[in-house]
């Protein structure tokens, strides 16, 4: 039984393993940064979860932005059912059977959202505002942990860019980094999330998880300070390549080229994540009918989400998730880390509010929020080939390393709000 302090003190061995195992594992254990700068690394993780988690004006407001959303999803919602109609939400031209919910239909009713965060997000960053707040998480990063300009500017627009476009902004220094500041980059964008999913994360959670647009940008932000000592330790480097933040290469004509270009980069998103949703359930639901031709175990079918489940449990219970909840957080864990995070976050609102207990409910919300995934290794690695042509084998490389790298940032960061939260 957890009691007392116990759980936030397994969080804290948690988070020391994590370390541990990246130093253990690094590519030159003689070339690690001191412990000084590790201490700086964490203690920043926890700075950022105190601000913005137990500070009551911050999350006040993080808690007002989670309302607005709803005034975006009710636009979005006009916009589809003047377009699909019934399908997305409209009058229902048939009855429905007593006692039935009304249909919901993802494609129609939720995805839309995509689009039109998409959109804004664009021109919003054309006008400045999302690229000034990218600057200036960048700008703390830089002052406070040392890294370079690139990088750091890279990490600020991490948290509202996706793995493909938050390249770009670093497009002209990728010729010149090291290795090390590489490979800082291409785990950043495995363990955040980008502005337009991050809507539609908090809205897939908001019946099951109080203020989830708060808690996806905590993960996102506590994510960038992890990524960065996870990255460090498992590729260390001092080199620091300074940003012209003058030249960066994500620009729009004017503001009705960012809409339309925002537009049509979210129509994209949105009919890749339909394409995904598609081929991933359609492969468990395979590897579900390969799996029950082995004889039941312990009076169960043997699944691919009781497979996770085992794996993945005893790190969940490391992080701080009591044991009741780690097999499930488990099973969530390693839908994310080898399908999707979209669908871990869909099966975690299927399975209701009561499903968790508090803490293991927030923790494993923390720890699955992040683009590290199997498929974000190819695509992470396609753009920044495409725009470092020279440097393609070294992306490559550095791919599953990636992968890796992210899935425990976001885990660190799981445990680092497991530390702070004090629920049963």
């Amino acid at each position: 039984m957890d009691w007392g302090l116990l759980p936030n003190l397994r969080s804290l061995i948690g988070l020391i393993a994590i370390i541990a195992l990246c130093a253990a594992v690094s590519e030159r254990r003689g070339a690690l940064p001191g412990w000084r700068w590790i201490a700086g690394a964490v203690a920043l993780q926890f700075a950022l979860g105190l601000v913005l988690v137990k500070a009551p004006p911050v999350w006040a407001a993080l808690a007002a932005a989670n309302e607005g959303l709803s005034v975006l999803q009710t636009a979005t919602d006009k916009g589809s059912r003047y377009m699909f109609g019934y399908l997305a939400g409209g009058d229902l031209p048939f009855a429905v059977k007593p006692g039935a919910p009304p249909p919901l239909i993802i494609a129609f009713q939720i995805l839309p959202l995509v689009i039109v965060t998409s959109a804004l997000a664009a021109l919003f960053w054309h006008w400045g505002i999302l690229k000034r707040v990218a600057q200036g998480l960048g700008w703390m990063l830089e002052r406070t942990l040392g890294i370079g300009g690139a990088v750091a500017l890279n990490a600020g627009g991490n948290v509202f860019l996706g793995v493909v476009e938050a390249p770009l902004i670093v497009r002209a220094y990728l010729i010149h980094m090291s290795r090390a500041e590489i490979f800082a980059v291409m785990a950043m964008g495995m363990s955040t999330v980008s502005g337009v999913v991050l809507v539609l994360y908090a809205q897939t959670l908001k019946l099951v998880v109080d203020n989830a647009f708060g808690h996806i940008i905590t993960a996102s932000l506590i994510s960038l300070p992890a990524t960065l000592l996870v990255a460090r330790l498992l590729i260390p480097g001092d080199e620091a390549t300074p940003a012209d933040r003058s030249d960066e290469d994500l620009k729009y004509d004017n503001s009705v080229d960012a809409l339309v270009r925002g537009t049509l980069d979210g129509l994209q998103l949105f009919l890749s994540i339909i394409a995904v949703l598609i081929v991933v359930f359609a492969l468990v639901a395979l590897t579900d009918n390969i799996l029950d031709l082995a004889p039941d175990l312990w009076g169960a079918p043997l699944t691919l989400q009781r497979l996770f489940g085992w794996i993945f449990a005893p790190l969940m219970w490391l992080l701080g998730v009591p044991w009741a909840d780690a097999q499930t957080a488990g099973s969530l864990m390693g839908t994310k880390a080898i399908l999707n995070e979209y669908v871990a976050y869909q099966q975690m609102a299927a399975l209701g509010a009561d499903a968790f207990s508090p803490r293991g409910k927030l923790i494993t919300v923390y720890a699955l929020c992040g683009f590290a995934n199997l498929a974000s290794i190819g695509l992470g690695v396609s753009t920044l080939s495409t725009l470092c042509p020279a440097r393609r084998g070294e992306f490559a490389a550095l791919g599953f390393k990636s992968w890796f790298a992210g899935n425990l940032a976001t885990m660190m960061v799981g445990a680092v709000i497991g530390v702070l939260t004090l629920t049963g």
